[in-house]
């Protein structure tokens, strides 16, 4: 298996497990939703849909560009949980130094993704 290869189905894998991940353990979302969005359920289930919608995506080359757009759209999309959850690390019980620092991870996924979607 080529790295290019394994690379793309290491991010699939990432995106399928996280999406599930929001139908088999919804609270776990639910508590870092930001309040002020409406209907967090429902948001969890779509972010958890096309979480997984994307990851499968990257693996047809013909759906990999529209998969990859989507999958960037959508960690932009979700970011302001990623934040909120770190303003309230102390409710959730997690250290700071996780809440905080994942947030600027997001680049490198986003870098990640960008790199998936242009594989032939």
């Amino acid at each position: 298996m080529t790295l290019r290869l394994f690379s793309r189905y290491a991010l699939a894998l990432l995106f399928v497990g996280a999406g599930l991940l929001h139908f088999v353990r919804p609270a776990t979302y639910l508590a870092i939703m930001p309040p002020q969005l409406p209907q967090p359920l429902l948001l969890v289930y779509i972010s958890g849909f096309f979480e997984l919608l994307g990851g499968l995506g990257l693996l047809p080359a013909r759906s990999r560009r529209l998969a990859g757009w989507g999958l960037l759209a959508l960690l932009v999309a979700v970011f302001p949980a990623n934040v909120y959850m770190a303003l309230i690390h102390e409710q959730l019980h997690i250290p700071g130094w996780l809440a905080w620092g994942r947030l600027p991870l997001q680049l490198p996924l986003m870098w990640w993704v960008w790199r998936v979607m242009h594989q032939r």
